[in-house]
């Protein structure tokens, strides 16, 4: 599975402005809105239920909010750059600037976790995210992403 499997280039956000982990993720779920056909409402709740079993601040200024949606098709994944990085209840008690939001149908079982697992992998490397962190442009955004999730020849 690859990141371009989760995420088109419409669901990259290059300056999002949040002041806290809550508007983040009502942004989040409203574009998540948009590019799923699913009720904004349905998605945040989603969201705040899981943020509820624990955070998803996973540290080094990241955080991979998720949840599992019985009426979406596929996996969807949306990607944002905060403009200024804030305090997401992180493992590490660091502020968040990163975000990879990952919604799943309730039958993706395996799919759902493979999925968590590839963006955590790609977002654990550090030139990766310095360079996501190094511009505020959608389509290099979406482009570095992209290329960083290329299989790489051994």
């Amino acid at each position: 599975m690859e990141i371009t499997d989760l995420l088109t280039a419409d669901a990259v956000v290059a300056n999002l402005r949040a002041t806290n982990k809550k508007q983040a993720l009502q942004d989040l779920s409203k574009r998540a809105a948009e590019l799923t056909g699913l009720h904004e409402r349905a998605i945040f709740d989603v969201l705040m239920e899981r943020e509820r079993l624990g955070t998803t601040g996973v540290g080094n200024g990241i955080a991979i909010p998720h949840g599992k949606l019985g009426t979406l098709d596929k996996l969807h994944g949306l990607f944002a750059r905060l403009e200024e990085a804030i305090d997401f209840d992180s493992i590490d008690e660091q502020p968040v600037d990163l975000i990879f939001l990952l919604l799943a149908p309730e039958s993706a079982g395996a799919d759902h976790l493979k999925a968590l697992a590839r963006v955590s992998r790609l977002l654990r490397d550090k030139s990766v995210c310095e360079k996501l962190r190094g511009t505020d442009n959608g389509e290099a955004l979406y482009a570095l992403l992209a290329d960083s999730s290329a299989p790489r020849a051994a």
